[in-house]
């Protein structure tokens, strides 16, 4: 099994940057697809990013297009974000699947963009 832990998210004003990390650990062989979500209450889960193992390829949410760049570099993940907006405040997680599309989570960070 993947563990995962996420940092770097706080509190940040409108127009401001913030740089999530995270760290996987376990057995990260198995890691087929690797990518953050997020999280607003009474909201369904939202992709922000996710990258295939095999192929490299980055997807993004329409919400982090042109905005959030995401990079992984061995065992960890990271999420640059930039000109924050307040929507997009919430719990940001790190994900990672293994070729059965069994997912494994973080604990979450908190964003909270302030108008």
């Amino acid at each position: 099994q993947v563990q995962l832990v996420e940092s770097g998210g706080g509190l940040v004003q409108t127009g401001g940057s913030l740089r999530l990390s995270c760290e996987a650990s376990g057995d990260i062989s198995s890691i087929s697809a690797m990518g953050w979500y997020r999280q607003i209450p009474g909201k369904q889960r939202e992709l922000v990013a996710r990258t295939l193992r095999l192929s490299g390829k980055i997807n993004y949410g329409d919400s982090a297009k042109g905005r959030f760049t995401m990079v992984r570099e061995k065992n960890m993940l990271f999420l640059q974000m930039d000109s924050l907006k307040p929507e997009d405040t919430a719990v940001y997680l790190c994900g990672a699947s293994d070729s059965g599309g069994s997912w494994n989570w973080g604990q979450g960070t908190q964003v909270t963009v302030s108008s």
